[in-house]
């Protein structure tokens, strides 16, 4: 990320010194819940850039007819505003793979996408300017826009382990009022293949057992119940596998 993305923006001399065109973008894939979009924020952050978000089905699915034309002036607003990073999620929603024939919604689809490709390949100019997508399926994208010279990086952002859910759980933890030692290696135990969201709603569910027993703190046993609970919910979802790309 920091190759791709802050060393181009915050030190384009180098790359012009060294004779070599910056990335122009990265692609993060990875189960849903892990940070992909904090990532993209604290990236435009701690460089003081601006930051365009757009969620890529929302696109479609409130301006069918007129989705080329907003990727269009997103681009456009981007180079008055650099330095710019732009962080388009749920990609896949408009960069799947095309097929000769569907419905009027799927040639609106292809459009949008063609006027991606297109806005990605006319910018040899991108001055200081980066493109983040980010997919929980990477398996659909269409192979066009992840060769190289568009989206240059693919990075994939795995389930954190256990050291890292420690991690997660403390810091989300860490303004509730709490009784008592709360012992987070043992609440981490019971949270095999969560992600930080997950992570993050033990908290809340533990405020609210809390609540419930009509207590203004937080034990142990209400954290231990969370994790519980969270993880009965998992089992009724689907899991999905990530292969390199």
């Amino acid at each position: 990320m920091r190759e791709v993305i802050e060393l181009p923006l915050t030190n384009p001399e180098l790359f012009k010194r060294v004779g070599i065109k910056s990335p122009k973008g990265v692609l993060l894939y990875g189960p849903p819940g892990t940070g992909k979009t904090l990532l993209a924020r604290a990236m435009a952050h701690n460089m003081i850039a601006s930051f365009i978000k757009v969620v890529a089905s929302a696109i479609v699915d409130k301006y069918i007819g007129e989705s080329a034309r907003i990727i269009r002036e997103m681009f456009g607003y981007a180079k008055e505003h650099q330095p710019c990073i732009i962080f388009m999620d749920e990609i896949d929603a408009i960069g799947g793979k095309r097929f000769s024939q569907g419905t009027s919604a799927d040639r609106e689809i292809q459009r949008t996408l063609m006027e991606l490709l297109n806005q990605l390949d006319g910018f040899d100019d991108l001055g200081r300017v980066k493109i983040i997508m980010a997919t929980n399926r990477p398996d659909t994208l269409d192979p066009a826009l992840l060769r190289p010279g568009r989206l240059d990086r693919k990075i994939e952002i795995p389930l954190p382990n256990e050291q890292a859910r420690i991690e997660i759980l403390k810091i989300h933890a860490n303004p509730i009022t709490k009784h008592g030692d709360i012992d987070y290696e043992a609440i981490v135990k019971l949270t095999d293949c969560f992600n930080a969201a997950d992570m993050r709603n033990i908290c809340t569910e533990a405020g609210m057992f809390a609540i419930r027993a009509e207590r203004d703190y937080v034990v142990e046993e209400d954290f231990m119940k969370a994790a519980r609970k969270i993880g009965d919910n998992k089992k009724l979802e689907g899991k999905l596998d990530y292969e390199k790309i």
